[in-house]
C-alpha cells in the first residue's frame, strides 16, 4: 500500500484461498475483479472503486506445491462497514481461478483506525508519564521560584527594640513570630515575609502589643529552647496559633516543605491550653486522700507524647498494590467502599478534590498525611488514608485509619 493511502484507509480485508491446480498472481487478480464485476452495480465495482481511491492496491501472496496453490489476499478499503462487508462477501464467492476450482475464506477484517488509536493512546501514556517526571517541580523549587519572583528585600528593624522583621510585617494583618534573625531569613527564602523575631528569651513589649492587634502565629523550634519560649509566650502574649518545627530541628534549618507543614498544622492556643489542663494532675486534699496500703510508687515524668494510632486491621491486597504503583509519582488515588478506583489525580489537587467529592472510603497518595487532610477526611467520613508518611504534628484520631507505604509492605 502506498504512503498516501495510510491516512484514508479504514479497513483491510484479509482472506486466504485454496486452488486445485497451479496458477499465478495475474490469474488470482483477474478472478477477483472479474467474478465480482456487476454483482452490485457500478457503485461497488472494484475497478471503479480503485480508480476513485476507495479501494487500495490488492496484494496477492501465493505458493504452489503438489499441484495445489494456496495463498492470501489483502484488500484495503476506505468504504463504510456495510460496503466493506459486501465487498468481502463478493470476494468469498469466487469459485474458480484460471482453469481451476478454488475456494476463498475470510480470515479477518482489520480496523486500521482502532489499531492506530491504540498506538496513539499507548504513546500518549508514555509522553504524560515522562512529562510528569521531568516537569513536575518539587515543593522547594516552587517556593524558591516564588521567592525569586517577588524579589524579597533585606531583613528590616521593627519597633523601639529594633526587632528583626520581614519587609511586609508593617501592613500584614496576620503575622508570624519566630525566635531569631536566622529564622526570619529562612522564612523569607521560602517567600514568607510577614515575620518578626523575639531575639531573646524575654518577650519584648512590641511582640505583646502586636499579638493583641494582629492575628499572630508563633513558629518555634522543635527543641527544649522552643518549649521554654512557648511557656513564656502563653503567659504574656495573645498569640492565637502555635506551630513547631519537627522535633529536634530549628526553624532556621528547616526546608520550605517542613516550614509549610508547620504552619499548616499549627494548633490554636485555646486547644493547646485545654490539652495542658487535662494532662495536669489535680492535687488531692489531705482530708480526701485515700489511705495507701502499699508502698508509694515513684512518680516519673511521662515521656514526650507522640501521636498514637490504634492497631491496624489487615491491609487489603488492592490497597497494597495501589500503594506500590504510586510510589515516586506524586499522585493520589481515591477508592470507594468496594475499593474500586474513583479517580487518580496529582497530590497538589488532593485537598480541594476531597472537599468536593463524595463516597470516598480510602485515600492513597504519594505524600505526607497532614492535619488538614485528616480534618477533611473526618468531615467526609473517609475511613482510611495511606501515604508515604504521617506528619509528626498530626493529632491522634480514632475515626480515620492512618497507614504508611512502609506498613503496607509488612
Amino acid at each position: 500500500m502506498g504512503a498516501s493511502q495510510t491516512f484514508t484507509i479504514k479497513y483491510v480485508i484479509h482472506a486466504r484461498f485454496e486452488i486445485d491446480g497451479v496458477v499465478e498472481k495475474p490469474d488470482v487478480i483477474g478472478a477477483v475483479f472479474g467474478q465480482t464485476e456487476g454483482l452490485f452495480g457500478s457503485e461497488l465495482d472494484l475497478r471503479e472503486l480503485q480508480k476513485t481511491g476507495r479501494i487500495g492496491r490488492i496484494e496477492i501472496d501465493l505458493h504452489s506445491k503438489n499441484d495445489r496453490t494456496t495463498g492470501a489476499i489483502t484488500l484495503p478499503t476506505s468504504l463504510d462497514r456495510v460496503s466493506t462487508a459486501l465487498i468481502t462477501a463478493s470476494v468469498e464467492s469466487i469459485n474458480r481461478i484460471g482453469p481451476c476450482s478454488a475456494k476463498v475464506i475470510l480470515d479477518k477484517i482489520e480496523d486500521i483506525r482502532e489499531a492506530r488509536r491504540k498506538v496513539i493512546i499507548d504513546r500518549a501514556k508514555e509522553i504524560l508519564h515522562k512529562w510528569n517526571i521531568e516537569s513536575l517541580p518539587s515543593v522547594d523549587e516552587v517556593y524558591k521560584e516564588i521567592s525569586e519572583t517577588i524579589k524579597v528585600g533585606k531583613v528590616e528593624k521593627f519597633g523601639p527594640e529594633d526587632l528583626p522583621a520581614g519587609p511586609t510585617l508593617e501592613n500584614s494583618r496576620e503575622i508570624i513570630v519566630v525566635e531569631g534573625r536566622a529564622d526570619i531569613i529562612n522564612l523569607m527564602r521560602c517567600g514568607i515575609t510577614n515575620t518578626v523575631a523575639l531575639e531573646g528569651a524575654k518577650v519584648p513589649d512590641t511582640i505583646k502589643r502586636l499579638s493583641k492587634e494582629r492575628e499572630a502565629t508563633a513558629l518555634l523550634d522543635g527543641d527544649r529552647g522552643g518549649d521554654l519560649i512557648l511557656k513564656e509566650l502563653l503567659q504574656v502574649t495573645n498569640v492565637k496559633y502555635i506551630g513547631r518545627a519537627p522535633r529536634g530541628k530549628e526553624i532556621e534549618e528547616c526546608n520550605c516543605k517542613e516550614i509549610a507543614e508547620a504552619i499548616e498544622n499549627r494548633m490554636p492556643v485555646s486547644e493547646l491550653n485545654k490539652q495542658q489542663t487535662t494532662q495536669t494532675p489535680q492535687p488531692t486534699s489531705p482530708q480526701t486522700q485515700p489511705t495507701q496500703t502499699h508502698p508509694q510508687r515513684k512518680t516519673q515524668t511521662p515521656p514526650e507524647r507522640t501521636p498514637q494510632r490504634p492497631p491496624k486491621p489487615q491491609i487489603p491486597e488492592q490497597i497494597k498494590e495501589t500503594a506500590k504503583t504510586l510510589q515516586g509519582t506524586l499522585e493520589a488515588v481515591l477508592l470507594n467502599d468496594k475499593l474500586e478506583q474513583i479517580e487518580r489525580l496529582p497530590v497538589s489537587q488532593l485537598a480541594e478534590k476531597l472537599q468536593q467529592i463524595e463516597s470516598v472510603n480510602t485515600v492513597i497518595f504519594d505524600g505526607i498525611i497532614t492535619q488538614r487532610i485528616i480534618d477533611i477526611a473526618i468531615n467526609k467520613n473517609i475511613k482510611r488514608i495511606v501515604a508515604s508518611r504521617v506528619s509528626e504534628a498530626v493529632k491522634p484520631t480514632t475515626t480515620v485509619e492512618l497507614t504508611t507505604f512502609q506498613e503496607t509492605l509488612r
